[in-house]
């Protein structure tokens, strides 16, 4: 990628869907952005995990352990102290500390209107709308990334159709541009 990727602070609400976690954590492998979170963050997406999902607390902490030996540059510590100085909903000000500990400058969450009031330089982006951003940037690539993602889903296999199909549910406008350049690519 030409351009510096940005600082990004994953919420634990994009971290539990399953497919949408695959994407997000891949985009950042490819170097779409810089990923950080906090232990808040990944708590939070144990509990969540273990409550909405059919996983147990040991896979749902196995997990987490792989995607911290994953991404180790992610954890983001030494925020607790601007957590009172957030403005934004209290439940989420953790995840705004962290983000401004970071220098991040956006934080990817599904549930905006906790994120209303936020420190200079830091946005809130739902996932959809961050992705397609990230899509934009290098739409061959992003449908390299999504390719792979399907191809390694293999228990049970998940055809790349499949994939795109079950990511609309939660990420529509993406699929819709991915669909669109799928269908027109030429060798990518």
């Amino acid at each position: 990628m030409a351009t510096i990727a940005h600082i990004v602070i994953l919420d634990a609400n994009v971290l539990y869907p399953f497919h949408l976690r695959d994407t997000m954590l891949r985009t950042a492998a490819a170097g779409f952005y810089q990923l950080r979170w906090s232990r808040d963050i990944l708590d939070e997406m144990v509990r969540s995990l273990v409550r909405t999902t059919r996983i147990s607390k040991d896979q749902a902490t196995r997990l987490r352990s792989l995607m911290e030996e994953n991404f180790p540059e992610a954890l983001i510590t030494g925020y607790e102290e601007l957590v009172e100085e957030m403005e934004n909903a209290p439940s989420d000000r953790h995840v705004t500390a962290a983000a401004s500990r970071s220098g991040a400058q956006i934080i990817v969450t599904s549930n905006l209107k906790d994120f209303g009031r936020l420190p200079l330089g830091i946005i809130a982006k739902d996932p959809d709308e961050f992705l397609c951003s990230l899509f934009n940037r290098d739409p061959n690539l992003f449908l390299r990334t999504l390719q792979e993602q399907a191809a390694d889903l293999r228990n049970p296999p998940v055809p790349f159709e499949e994939l795109l199909h079950r990511l609309s549910r939660t990420v529509p406008k993406l699929i819709a541009l991915a669909r669109i350049r799928y269908k027109n690519r030429s060798a990518f």
